[in-house]
């Protein structure tokens, strides 16, 4: 199978989901809100702390790099490790996917059950563009 399309559908997912992580950094406390950030991450942003700006630029980073080894291996000209690289972001998403299913369920906590549900489906929908798009 050629992993080509599913390796687009990751690049573009994976950078989606970072633009939307630069929106909450520039926008502030009302897309970390929108976007089911937890209260205290949300009154942190309100406060100016620079707490939620730090963490949200490491994920934009992760996501970027993630995006950047899809489309590199979509191009036929793999980043190094991409073997190795691909399928563990793929591991890692799904893992993500089934922690925060679990997580809606039996502890919401601060971030409630909507982002939990939302947001892992969301890192199921890239885990498996991923898995399938390494499979090549």
């Amino acid at each position: 199978m050629d992993g080509f399309p599913w390796l687009l559908v990751a690049a573009a997912g994976s950078a989606i989901a970072a633009l939307l992580h630069i929106g909450c950094i520039a926008f502030g406390a009302a897309w970390y809100e929108r976007f089911g950030a937890g209260r205290r991450v949300v009154r942190l942003a309100e406060a100016g702390h620079w707490w939620p700006p730090l963490m949200t630029a490491g994920i934009t980073a992760v996501l970027l790099l993630w995006a950047l080894y899809a489309l590199a291996a979509a191009r036929h000209a793999p980043l190094p490790g991409s073997d190795w690289v691909l399928p563990g972001i793929a591991t890692l998403l799904l893992l993500r996917a089934a922690m925060g299913f679990v997580l809606a369920v039996l502890r919401p906590g601060y971030n409630g059950r909507r982002f939990w549900l939302l947001s892992s489906l969301a890192c199921l929908a890239l885990g498996l563009a991923f898995a399938l798009g390494a499979t090549r």
